[in-house]
């Protein structure tokens, strides 16, 4: 993984630092896992916006990836490619019976490698097992929360969590963002971090950046009127009260978590504020 810093030769490169892409293979994706990806803008089916900033931005197709891992058997990676839709990268992985998927990538998997998904498969690289029989203090990610649901934890550039202790049918994993939770012992995960952790050094490095992706400008609150949003009005420059969303509910630090939702048993520890 790299980042390159761009020459300041305009305005819009001055502060750019872009992806080295040096862990990329190809730039061609493979078209049986190619799907449309339509855009809605932020607009429902009245033709209504109900999410603001959203629009615009670079059309993509939507790579079909493999979060089950539910194909017995070894594949071999035949490419490491980049993924509009994701920070991470992906891998192309053909098994012996000639079908091919996409994962999400972790670092240090190697054009050429085999990976597998399976009780029996050992505890390396890009490998996915059940919780049950992955050592303890192995990085993983792309971790289930229910088994046969898929990966949906630690997926993004750079993320892996903590297998910690293991009690019962409960494994207990330390994740990304600090909290420690139960989950069920036959859920699957992938060994190693996800691909992609310089993602976060990345600077755009100018605003029509956003728009390529799809961002629209977002009018600060303090700038509406109070008709608007809670935090509009005032004389000047005067903000005044507590920061909060459009709908009231205050922002930096309010706990919006249920203290009644059934899965809060399995969170042993908060995440850090």
């Amino acid at each position: 993984m790299s980042v390159r810093k761009l020459k300041p030769i305009t305005p819009g490169q001055r502060f750019r630092v872009v992806n080295g892409f040096d862990a990329i293979t190809t730039d061609k994706p493979e078209k049986s896992l190619l799907a449309p990806l339509k855009k809605s803008g932020g607009r429902n089916s009245q033709g209504k916006m109900t999410i603001r900033q959203k629009g615009g931005g670079h059309k993509r197709r939507y790579r079909v990836i493999d979060f089950k891992r539910d194909k017995q058997g070894a594949a071999v990676v035949e490419s490491i490619q980049y993924d509009p839709n994701r920070s991470a990268f992906i891998a192309l992985v053909a098994y012996a019976d000639g079908e091919k998927r996409y994962v999400v990538a972790q670092n240090g998997l190697q054009v050429g490698q085999e990976v597998s998904a399976s009780e029996t498969a050992s505890p390396e690289i890009g490998n996915a097992l059940p919780l049950s029989v992955i050592p303890l203090g192995t990085i993983i990610s792309c971790i289930e929360l229910r088994p046969g649901q898929g990966a949906v934890m630690a997926r993004s550039a750079g993320t892996f969590a903590q297998l910690v202790a293991r009690d019962g049918k409960f494994v207990t994993i330390k994740l990304p963002s600090g909290e420690i939770r139960l989950v069920l012992s036959t859920c699957m995960a992938t060994i190693g971090a996800v691909s992609n952790s310089d993602h976060q050094l990345l600077v755009s490095g100018k605003a029509g950046r956003s728009r390529w992706l799809g961002r629209r400008p977002r009018t600060r609150p303090v700038a509406m009127n109070p008709v608007d949003h809670p935090m509009g009005g005032g004389e000047g420059r005067a903000s005044g009260g507590h920061p909060r969303s459009r709908n009231g509910i205050p922002a930096k630090g309010y706990r919006t978590r249920s203290k009644t939702k059934a899965t809060n048993r399995y969170i042993i520890e908060r995440r850090k504020k």
